[in-house]
């Protein structure tokens, strides 16, 4: 499994916490600012909030939701992938498809020339009624994706998710299964599950997988709809938090070292002491693409 990295490199990730109003524009030309300021300080994989570009709530997501082919969106996050000279994962957008009309939570990824290299919506739509508390169904409007998404950069391969995704271990268990160093999720818990698993469950994908994890929120606004958690983090694969921050506007950055999942993986060898005779191994129910999808085999 260790030789899986041999091709990735060190790199410096930056996780942009922002928040969004109900002006696109400004939410749009605001990312593209700390896209470069970030980029400025060295960054070279930037990460935006999911839904970085409108309020957060299913009665904006159609008002919101947008093609991706000729989308102003998709078009800002190109031009300053190439401006910044960055890998973009561009937290997601609602996403309009023109053929269904269906609306998905869609994240979109650049290469530093600008070109879009993946596409991934959202695989498990966040449904939760906590009585007194919160009730938030996304399938009231959204529909679920239906593949995973491992990105391919010089610095080697990264799964994505967004948000509820975390809470699903196959995801990060697949995608370390198939060479992946890091797990990022542009997310916005909310001030009811942020404090309870946030952290925890960055944490647990990290240790499970041995791998890096970042999860990039959007910043507080306690006059919104929806009150984020904010607290973007990285958390590197022995569990550890080695950046993060509070519910405030700002960017994290953290190096990424292949190295060090490497050593973590030689001496605790979970890979080799796994018992796939007696329990099945996911990654093998699954069949990457040379675009960097994951589908299910058949």
């Amino acid at each position: 499994m260790s030789n899986v990295l041999a091709s990735s490199s060190l790199f410096k990730l930056a996780l942009v916490q922002i928040g969004a109003g109900f002006d696109k524009s400004k939410n749009l030309s605001h990312a593209k600012a700390k896209i470069l300021e970030a980029a400025k300080n060295g960054a070279q994989v930037v990460v935006l909030p999911e839904c970085f570009n409108s309020p957060y709530g299913t009665k904006y997501f159609p008002e919101y939701a947008e093609n991706l082919e000729g989308g102003e969106s998709v078009k800002m996050l190109s031009d300053a992938a190439k401006e910044g000279n960055v890998y973009l994962i561009g937290g997601s957008i609602p996403e309009k498809e023109e053929s269904t009309g269906k609306i998905y939570n869609t994240l979109t990824a650049y290469d530093p020339f600008g070109k879009m290299i993946a596409k991934h919506r959202k695989v498990h739509l966040f449904d939760i009624d906590i009585t007194g508390q919160i009730r938030f169904k996304e399938s009231d409007v959204l529909s679920e994706g239906d593949w995973l998404t491992h990105i391919e950069t010089k610095y080697g391969k990264l799964g994505v998710g967004i948000c509820y995704d975390m809470r699903f271990p196959e995801m990060a268990m697949i995608a370390a299964r198939k060479g992946c160093l890091a797990m990022i999720y542009p997310g916005a818990f909310n001030m009811t599950t942020g404090p309870l698993h946030w952290e925890l469950l960055q944490r647990a994908r990290a240790v499970d997988n041995q791998m890096y994890v970042a999860a990039c929120g959007p910043a507080r606004d306690v006059n919104a709809d929806y009150v984020a958690w904010g607290h973007s983090t990285i958390v590197d694969p022995k569990g550890e938090v080695i950046a993060t921050c509070d519910e405030k506007e700002t960017i994290i950055y953290a190096d990424i070292d292949p190295a060090n999942v490497q050593t973590y993986r030689k001496y605790l060898p979970l890979y080799d002491q796994r018992r796939f005779d007696i329990y099945g191994d996911v990654a093998e129910t699954v069949v990457v693409h040379k675009d960097g999808t994951v589908t299910k085999k058949v």
